[in-house]
């Protein structure tokens, strides 16, 4: 029986995906729930499996690269077809064959052994760098490709057979010229399409440049209390939750209470009405191998401390992992950025469209403070809150941040909600 491999809804308003790549082709016998592609789509990535045993085949036009329209067929699965006769002989029969006395390992083999096993990650990888499995080394198990190996890769380069060592030329005499130069490298580029989420990633912060009157408020945090807090009951947090005490959740705690008290920064322009909302779903943003990802905390003023790092640490899994979903990145009403993860000191973050403001947390750094006339070493932070000035006024925005820095610099206060 043939079997319809269509392209599966991923989320509201999505009529279009980008087939990443294809983790089996044509012919090969698959398993039921094996991985077969991978989807690419404006919000997420996400991985198509097999609903049955059976051979594959892949339809033309659906290669790795090709845009499909949601529901579009994209290849066929024959559930009646039985893996070719023999077809696991090789591997199983390849330890009887004994190598000539002296021969040199043949990492090659391992390579192309390899390639026929990627993951979706290390499939992604390869074929966005254009590489080609059986000239990387895998060190994996059973000789397999790992993310690493892959990342670390040059396109281009040759085959192991045909990287072997050849015989090394006889000394130059005396006197002899220098070897010339090796060859320029000028003008040796390629052109690699960009994503689907590269795209739309594109399409949003223009968006939001085009559209939005941004503008950016500073400010600075001391954030000594809170890493004495952190310091004191890090070990325990950690032993009860089993996540770790960090600083976006008590950043978090306090954008919501500042939120409440100033709500047009949790609102925003929806044609001529302003739209609030009486949620508060806080994105954070995550670097992944595809881009920035900003995935929310849902009702994050329901969620203790605990939560908010747990649910925090989940996002942050799922974006390494590709397995963030439409459902995690909608629904956002404010978001957060920490560049300083990254050994950032102070930037102008851009809003997350249509959203109305972004706080923007940075590097702790000691510096010399005024503090009740004499100079103290403290550990601080700038902070940054980029708003629209269309929804949002001057006042309003330094009020919201000056009430941020307050309430981290007096975490017990945060915590009790007074």
């Amino acid at each position: 029986m043939k079997q319809e491999i269509k392209v599966p809804a991923v989320g509201e308003s999505i009529t279009e995906a980008t087939i990443g790549s294809w983790t089996k082709k044509s012919g090969d016998f698959v398993k039921r729930n094996e991985v077969l592609m991978l989807l690419e789509t404006d919000k997420a990535s996400v991985e198509v499996v097999a609903e049955n045993d059976g051979v594959l085949t892949i339809n033309p036009g659906c290669e790795a690269g090709a845009v499909v329209q949601i529901g579009a067929t994209v290849a066929t699965l024959d559930t009646d077809a039985k893996p070719a006769a023999g077809a696991a002989a090789p591997a199983a029969e390849a330890p009887k064959a004994s190598a000539p006395a002296g021969a040199a390992a043949q990492p090659a083999a391992a390579g192309k052994d390899a390639s026929a096993h990627l993951s979706p990650a290390v499939n992604r990888i390869v074929n966005e760098k254009g590489l080609d499995p059986a000239s990387i080394q895998g060190t994996g198990k059973d000789g397999r490709l790992t993310k690493g190996d892959v990342l670390d890769a040059q396109p281009g380069a040759k085959p192991a057979a045909a990287a072997a060592p050849k015989a090394a030329p006889a000394s130059a005499p005396a006197g002899a010229p220098a070897l010339p130069a090796a060859a320029s490298k000028q003008g040796d580029k390629k052109l690699v399409p960009m994503t689907t989420i590269r795209k739309r990633i594109s399409e949003k912060l223009k968006e939001a440049q085009n559209t939005a009157a941004l503008l950016t408020t500073f400010n600075e945090v001391d954030m000594g209390k809170v890493m004495e807090l952190r310091s004191k009951y890090k070990d325990k947090f950690k032993e009860k939750y089993g996540v770790n005490l960090g600083f976006n959740g008590f950043f978090v705690k306090a954008v919501v209470e500042a939120l409440k008290d100033f709500p047009a920064v949790n609102a925003w322009i929806n044609g001529t009405d302003i739209e609030y909302h009486n949620y508060y779903n806080i994105g954070i943003a995550v670097s992944t191998e595809k881009g920035l990802m900003v995935p929310n905390v849902k009702d994050a003023d329901t969620l203790s401390l605990a939560g908010i790092e747990l649910a925090i640490r989940d996002l942050a899994t799922k974006g390494r992992d590709g397995k963030i979903t439409p459902n995690d990145l909608g629904g956002g009403t404010f978001s957060i950025t920490n560049g300083g993860v990254f050994g950032s000191l102070l930037s102008t973050p851009i809003l997350n469209f249509p959203q109305s403001a972004i706080l923007g947390l940075h590097k702790i750094q000691d510096r010399p403070m005024a503090i009740n006339g004499k100079v103290e070493i403290r550990p601080m932070m700038y902070l940054a809150l980029t708003y629209d000035h269309r929804i949002i006024d001057g006042k309003e925005a330094v009020s919201f941040l000056v009430k941020i820095k307050e309430l981290v610099e007096d975490p017990e206060r945060l915590l009790l909600e007074v």
